[in-house]
Order: C-alpha cells, then sequence, then structure tokens
C-alpha cells in the first residue's frame, strides 16, 4: 500500500471520530457537557451530565464510530494496517474534534469499537475487562487505561503467536491507542497517583465529578 491509501484511512478515521454525539446529545436536553464534571464529551462525563440514558447512548455512539471506521477503511483499502489507523485515528478525532475545538473525550469507548470491528477475539478480552475494572474500582480513567493496555497485550501475543490472523498492523492499532489514551488522561493519571481521583457513583448519575 502507498503512503496516500494510508493518509486517506487517517483522515477518515478522524473525520468520523470527529463527531462529537455527546456534545450533540447534551445540546439535545439544553445543556453543553463541556461546562459539567471533567468537560469532555465522552460517555462518562454525559452520564454525570444527562443520566444513565445519555451515558449508555453516548457510548455506544462513540464506539460506533471506531467500529465504521475501522470496517469502512478495510471495504475501501482492503488493507489491515489502513483499517488500524483509521481506527486510531478516529480516536484521535473523538479526543481532539475539529469540530468542537480539539476539546473531546478520552477516547475509550471508540477505540472499543474499533477493536470489536478490527478483531473481535481481542476484544473479547479487553472490553469486558474494562468493564471488569469500572465496576471494581469505579475509577473510569483507571478502568479505560487498562482496557488500552490490556488491548495492546492481548494484540502482541495475538501477533507473536499467530492468533486470529493477527497482522503487525494490529499491534500498530494498540500502540496508538495507548499513546492517544495516556496524552488524553494525563490530568487524570496526575489525580490517581495523588489519591485525588473520583470516582463514578452508580447511583446518582449527575455527580458533577472530575473523571474520563
Amino acid at each position: 500500500m502507498s503512503w496516500t491509501t494510508y493518509l486517506l484511512a487517517i483522515l477518515l478515521g478522524y473525520a468520523l471520530g470527529s463527531i462529537p454525539f455527546g456534545y450533540v446529545y447534551g445540546r439535545l436536553k439544553g445543556v453543553d457537557v463541556r461546562t459539567i464534571g471533567s468537560g469532555r464529551t465522552g460517555g462518562t462525563n454525559v452520564y454525570r451530565s444527562l443520566g444513565l440514558g445519555f451515558g449508555l447512548l453516548t457510548g455506544l455512539s462513540d464506539g460506533a464510530k471506531g467500529f465504521v471506521a475501522v470496517l469502512l477503511a478495510r471495504w475501501l483499502f482492503g488493507d489491515e494496517t489502513a483499517a488500524a489507523l483509521a481506527g486510531a485515528f478516529a480516536v484521535a478525532g473523538h479526543n481532539w474534534p475539529f469540530t468542537l475545538g480539539f476539546k473531546g473525550g478520552a477516547g475509550g469507548g471508540t477505540a472499543a469499537g474499533a477493536l470489536i470491528a478490527l478483531n473481535w477475539l481481542a476484544a473479547a478480552i479487553s472490553v469486558p475487562f474494562f468493564l471488569l475494572v469500572l465496576v471494581v474500582g469505579r475509577y473510569a480513567s483507571l478502568a479505560t487505561l487498562s482496557a488500552g493496555f490490556g488491548a495492546l497485550i492481548t494484540l502482541t501475543f495475538f501477533w507473536a503467536v499467530e492468533i486470529n490472523g493477527t497482522p503487525a498492523g494490529h499491534v500498530l492499532f494498540g500502540v496508538l491507542i495507548c499513546i492517544l489514551i495516556v496524552w488524553a488522561l494525563r490530568p487524570n493519571i496526575a489525580r490517581l497517583a495523588a489519591g485525588t481521583e473520583r470516582r463514578i457513583d452508580f447511583k446518582h448519575a449527575r455527580g458533577g465529578e472530575k473523571g474520563n
């Protein structure tokens, strides 16, 4: 594949990722989610701002961005590295969307959707791991970080031992999403290290907590 193919895949992924579903759903309810809680537009902050229903809807919509980006790139270019780049840059678009002045979410949901489309078996391990860490620890940021690195480890192992036909391009996806998620969650990582990161309150949807 030529570099122009990969560039087109990157642009495709970034454009899809830049659709700010959380912001749009908030506006439909007369709320700017960027002014509440963490100020992010992902499912966790929408949950805190608008409640469980809109939080789940945002998470699913954000996941769809990554899912569609991978499938569309795979269909257009017939190349797994291009598909991986489209999925990774959908995460970049979600985190830094040109549609909202480059201020978006943390990328966990979009990364999960992309991973499901890219390598369903790795997703079957990583996504439940995210849910487990989230429910037990109640730190959305920690769950997102754990799932990202878990996906990288899983994809690398699958590639090394040739499980599920995993190509090197999938490992590249794992590396990129870890970099993107860590960079987006730098404030959360600092709070986790300091012991001041707020947990998700599953009983009260609108807590205005700092988080993912």
